[in-house]
């Protein structure tokens, strides 16, 4: 493989660390998750104002922007982590909210189409600041730091998802595009400030400084296929299956080559520690509930029901503000105390605590299938949702995390970050074929929108998918039942 490889010397040695302080340390790492997370749930109420402001013939070239950042957010995921392994937690996450900074930027002086497809991109990449607190609160925090890493990063998640979606109701209503970017350039460029002065500039964790260039640049290319077959697929149709052929097909390929590399991207034996594998994809399943769950009470919430024919009317014609007040109880719910769950995770019931995320998500999902025409129906599962999440998110990025050592902490997040941007597209992209398999007019504007009776099916779809979670954990535990028997034999 070739690699980027520092030389060892004097120049090269570490500083001696100093004891951080951690509240703030635990601050900044909650505005790394809040603010990347915020900037994605930020742009789906601004679609329409972009598609109007720059005179955008199809609905097609303003989801591209979506697609931009989740292309920059899968190359962000594989790559940044593994850089604070490697160059040390500050570099890494300055180096990320610089991106993040200079993604804001550029449509905030350009102010069109193309320079917010640009900055799009380089925000996605940007955006995988979020798994970076992983990381360096668990190198400095000492026993507690997986546990406090992965509160931060999901608690502050579900702030992020509100703050976006509220934020972009308020900028609808009140801002223009170009003051939005400008003032999400001021934010970004003050946590890059931050980033600086409060993350320790401890040693690299991992002592050989390497990574594997042409391993990255596969997996970035064969994860990137993948992520845009997901987004594009209904609007390339057939076509969308060759992108997602060479995703497979070079991700095949790829793990082949990782196993004997000596600067491998991921440590592909990570993937054989017990429940690691089984953790990742409960992970993306999670991912996949939360982002239909999004998209179909977002979707449903902002149709106003005296637009459409009477035979045909639903909605509850709320303003994209007033939509994201219904995700209030989301947040909360991840913000529900986790020291029981933290113990049962780190005394080996991972699998008990998967099914009782799934169960609870399922739920949720199932309430809302037969009861999504009030306000209040919204409320209570976004609730039951939310506590879902926070549970299975939990469960898996802690396991992950337990499964290697502090210094490969950041290609463990990596890891799971990979799946959870693979899921999160993939709901959006199930969701969105349900929504658009059969349409009614929008009389007098020449607009469709989906049917009524394929919410309840998107939300029956999404309980299907929690309920893989549970199949998933209680296939890996009787995989490992019988490793065991067969090594007692």
């Amino acid at each position: 493989m070739t690699e980027i490889q520092e030389p060892a010397g004097p120049a090269h040695q570490a500083p001696s660390r100093h004891a951080p302080n951690k509240g703030v340390l635990i601050g900044v790492g909650a505005l790394l998750v809040v603010l990347t997370n915020a900037v994605v749930f930020v742009l789906p109420p601004l679609l329409p104002i972009i598609q109007a402001q720059y005179h955008l013939a199809t609905v097609a070239e303003t989801t591209w922007l979506y697609s931009a950042l989740t292309l920059g957010g899968g190359a962000g995921f594989i790559l940044l982590p593994r850089v604070a392994d490697v160059y040390g937690d500050r570099n890494a996450s300055v180096a990320a909210s610089a991106f993040l900074t200079v993604g804001a930027l550029i449509p905030a002086v350009g102010d069109s189409y193309p320079t917010v497809l640009v900055g799009c991109t380089l925000m996605g990449f940007g955006g995988a600041a979020q798994l970076l607190p992983l990381g360096f609160l668990r190198r400095n925090l000492g026993e507690s730091g997986i546990s406090v890493g992965v509160a931060v990063l999901v608690i502050a998640t579900g702030v992020g998802i509100v703050v976006g979606m509220v934020g972009g109701g308020l900028i609808v209503e009140n801002l223009s595009l170009r003051s939005f970017f400008i003032i999400l350039t001021a934010a970004c460029a003050a946590t890059t400030v931050a980033s600086y002065a409060t993350i320790p500039h401890a040693p690299p964790a991992e002592r050989a400084r390497r990574i594997g260039v042409l391993g990255t640049v596969w997996m970035i290319a064969w994860v990137a296929a993948i992520l845009l077959t997901l987004t594009q697929g209904l609007v390339w149709g057939n076509a969308a299956l060759i992108p997602l052929a060479v995703g497979v097909i070079g991700g095949i390929a790829w793990v082949r080559v990782e196993r004997r590399s000596s600067s491998a991207v991921f440590d592909v034996a990570l993937m054989k520690a017990p429940l690691v594998t089984a953790s990742c994809l409960c992970i993306a399943l999670f991912a996949a509930v939360n982002s239909a769950f999004l998209l179909l009470l977002s979707t449903y919430a902002q149709i106003t029901p005296e637009a459409l024919r009477p035979a045909d009317a639903y909605g509850l014609g709320l303003s994209a503000l007033d939509t994201a007040w219904l995700m209030a109880p989301f947040a909360a719910a991840f913000l529900v105390r986790g020291s029981v769950l933290d113990r049962a995770l780190f005394n080996g019931r991972g699998v008990p605590v998967f099914v009782i995320a799934a169960l609870i998500s399922a739920a949720g999902l199932a309430w809302l299938a037969v009861a999504h025409d009030q306000q209040w129906h919204y409320l209570m599962g976004a609730a039951v949702m939310g506590l879902g999440c926070r549970i299975g998110y939990t469960a898996g990025f802690t396991l992950v995390q337990m499964a290697v050592p502090e210094e490969k902490a950041g290609m463990a997040a990596g890891v799971a970050g990979t799946f959870m941007a693979v899921g999160f597209t993939f709901g959006t992209a199930l969701v969105s074929g349900d929504l658009s398999a059969s349409l009614v007019p929008v009389p007098g504007t020449g607009l469709e929108v989906a049917a009524k009776g394929l919410y309840a099916i998107g939300y029956w779809l999404s309980g299907v998918l929690a309920l893989l979670v549970v199949v998933t954990v209680l296939i890996s535990r009787a995989r490992l039942d019988r490793r065991a028997e067969g090594a007692a034999s």
